[in-house]
């Protein structure tokens, strides 16, 4: 807990960056994280109590200088303003959050690596981020790792956690790996799963499912229909071949 004379000389977010000001290494690093913000933003449509930003710095008080923001790819924070004050954040800012951390990070490891196995899981360990997602998709074998890995914070220490997609039952969230549904060059993302390990679907994709759904029952009640009617008609062929009236 700051004191609150320390809280009065901290500097506020109208006068820190959103950023680090350093360009993304790759496209996947703006491109995954958004998927999987735009897919929350419709999973927790009715909650106001998260916030979760991309490529946005996070400053603290637990470093050497609060002005400079640790900024990863991605991260979720709970027990938050979804707008913070009606409005966009400028930068996520944990003396203006009520000292609450992110709950998760999220670090795509670059071309040119950028201390996410190292430096970055240090500064998060000190702030207290409960879990450390480092994707790694192409460079795993390089850095001596796995393309996917889940660390959790235990007793002030990052564990490495089995299993995928892993449940955070904290958060209520998996997170894991697919590949992105009709995508024409098959790329793979991160996404969201269920407790069951079932990968929660987009608002397109459960329109998609509703529609087809639709046409499918309305195909099976033409069908009944049209089996009805053949039937009818075989009926009143068969009594006219015995000279009855129809």
């Amino acid at each position: 807990m700051l004191s609150s004379e320390l809280e009065q000389r901290l500097p506020t977010s109208l006068e820190l960056p959103d950023s680090d000001g350093m360009p993304v290494d790759n496209e996947d690093q703006n491109f995954l994280p958004n998927l999987l913000l735009f897919l929350l933003a419709y999973l927790w449509d009715d909650r106001d109590d998260w916030y979760f930003g991309v490529d946005m710095g996070i400053y603290h008080t637990t470093g050497g200088n609060p002005r400079v923001p640790v900024v990863p790819d991605a991260f979720l924070s709970v027990g938050v303003e979804r707008r913070k004050g009606g409005k966009s954040r400028l930068s996520y800012v944990t003396w203006e959050e009520n000292g609450i951390v992110p709950m998760l990070v999220i670090e795509m490891v670059s071309h040119t690596p950028c201390g996410e196995y190292e430096e970055k899981m240090e500064i998060y360990t000190k702030l207290g981020v409960l879990y450390y997602v480092i994707y790694n998709p192409e460079f795993w074998k390089r850095d001596g790792h796995l393309p996917f890995e889940v660390y959790k914070l235990i007793n002030g220490v990052y564990r490495l956690q089995i299993g995928e997609s892993f449940w955070m039952p904290e958060i209520g969230l998996g997170l894991g790996r697919c590949l992105i549904p009709n995508d024409r060059h098959e790329r793979e993302m991160l996404t969201w799963y269920d407790q069951n390990n079932q990968r929660h679907q987009s608002a397109a994709e459960v329109e998609q499912h509703r529609t087809a759904m639709e046409r499918l029952r309305a195909d099976e009640a033409q069908l009944r229909a049209d089996e009805a009617q053949l039937r009818a008609d075989r009926l009143a062929q068969r009594l006219r071949e015995l000279g009855e009236d129809v």
